[in-house]
């Protein structure tokens, strides 16, 4: 929510939209402490210092919490999408503008998350889609169509293609958050490798 559009709403709803926020940043921390598998409803109340009862007015587990945790993230990186994408001149160069943007997120994101979680332990995914991550993967088909139409990148599948690209993004990300130091630009540039390379290879269609 803007500054301005939280100016605007009455005493209950601000309560609410704090609560709320209380208990997403709770939720980063504990999930940072414990690791997301060990982490209970149970921590992150105890985080918040509300009730339970009010904790419950707004999730009903932890899942949808990280639910709410992806969705939020994805919408802050919705934007700097939109930027890479309006200032990219080509497929190459959003693929690669869009890699580094997200990996650089992703890093700054999860910096505490990453210091402290538990050693190996995987960083989890929300196994869905959430209204935002639906708009980013959107975002990223919309620029490969727009480039596909003025014929600067591959003629494969505009679906496939940003399929893949986030699949890839998402899956070096993890490994990349795994490693110290988190190397951005090591990631980026194998994980561009892949994206380009692999449509080197992939079935065209036809004209």
């Amino acid at each position: 929510m803007s500054p301005v559009a939280y100016l605007c709403i009455g005493k209950r709803e601000k309560t609410k939209v704090a609560n709320r926020q209380a208990i997403l940043d709770a939720a980063r921390e504990v999930f940072g402490d414990l690791g997301y598998e060990t982490a209970t409803v149970r921590d992150i109340i105890r985080r918040t210092g509300l009730a339970a009862g009010t904790f419950y007015n707004y999730y009903r587990s932890k899942e949808e919490v990280f639910a709410a945790l992806s969705d939020d993230g994805a919408r802050r990186f919705a934007p700097i999408l939109k930027k890479v994408r309006a200032e990219s001149d080509g497929f190459e160069a959003f693929v690669r503008g869009a890699i580094k943007a997200y990996f650089h997120f992703l890093a700054e994101e999860h910096r505490s998350w990453v210091a402290q979680r538990p050693a190996g332990e995987p960083h989890p995914y929300f196994p869905g889609e959430t209204p935002e991550m639906t708009a980013v993967f959107a975002e990223v088909r919309d620029a490969i169509q727009q480039v596909l139409a003025g014929r600067s990148g591959p003629t494969a599948d505009p679906d496939y293609i940003a399929a893949a690209c986030i699949a890839i993004a998402r899956e070096i990300g993890d490994k990349m958050l795994q490693r110290r130091p988190v190397d951005t630009k090591a990631a980026c540039d194998f994980a561009v490798n892949m994206v380009l390379n692999g449509l080197r290879g992939a079935p065209r269609e036809a004209t």
